[in-house]
């Protein structure tokens, strides 16, 4: 099974300066042997909300609200990475998604690159990414099924080299959350009518099960500090 294991943001990542070096230093090491061991499949990091972009659109109105962001209804629903020559870019091609889906809420926030870690040099003609954060609804949480028309779109973006990866995700029932409160973590399960933290990266892994999933995620976690996490089946790509 697949699972998204996404971790919130706290006050240091707003603040916008880099992790500290130990988080770097671990977090790769910890990933890397997860990719040896095949369970790890995707992941990225994105930048402090101040730098992202909150759409909204009801009605046939896009209503668009640059960062820093408060969270609100942070509880996703599916997500795609995409390669874009701006944020104003990155705007329309949440768009055309909102378009094949109807009424609901898109985030837009661009991904953390290596060089933005000083790992390595930036590239020449480096491509920007951005991750598009699609928010869940009550339909979606019943379980009802996406259009046909955001498929046919996802594709097409494909094919056209805009598209890197995207998933839907099932709802928060099959789900779990890991808080940390007077330095004691603790699982809550799914399915949440809530969630107020602002997603601040994301894995992609592959385990048997759902408790497999929580022992990843809870070392994953203790990398990081006190920062609540999810994890979420991974329904399907689009």
């Amino acid at each position: 099974m697949r699972f998204m294991v996404m971790h919130k943001v706290d006050a240091q990542m707003e603040a916008g300066g880099p992790p500290p070096q130990r988080i770097i230093q671990e977090m790769g090491e910890f990933v890397q042997g997860a990719i040896k061991s095949g369970a790890f499949k995707d992941g990225a990091g994105l930048h402090p909300s101040s730098r992202r972009v909150r759409l909204v659109f009801e009605a046939g109105r896009r209503t668009i609200t640059p960062g820093p962001l408060e969270g609100r209804n942070e509880l996703l629903a599916s997500f795609a990475m995409i390669k874009a020559d701006s944020m104003d870019h990155a705007i329309e091609i949440a768009t055309r998604i909102a378009d094949a889906i109807g009424d609901g809420e898109i985030e837009i926030g661009p991904v953390v690159e290596p060089w933005d870690l000083g790992l390595m040099e930036r590239p020449a003609r480096a491509p920007l990414r951005f991750l598009l954060l699609r928010k869940a609804d009550r339909a979606f949480e019943a379980g009802a099924a996406g259009p046909a028309a955001l498929t046919r779109l996802l594709e097409q973006l494909g094919r056209d080299g805009v598209l890197q990866t995207a998933a839907t995700l099932a709802p928060s029932a099959t789900g779990a959350r890991l808080r940390s409160a007077g330095g004691k973590r603790t699982w809550t399960d799914g399915p949440f009518t809530e969630s107020k933290e602002l997603v601040a990266g994301f894995s992609i892994i592959e385990l048997p099960a759902l408790q497999d999933a929580k022992a990843w995620a809870e070392a994953y976690a203790a990398i990081l500090g006190d920062n609540e996490v999810d994890v979420r089946a991974v329904a399907g790509t689009a």
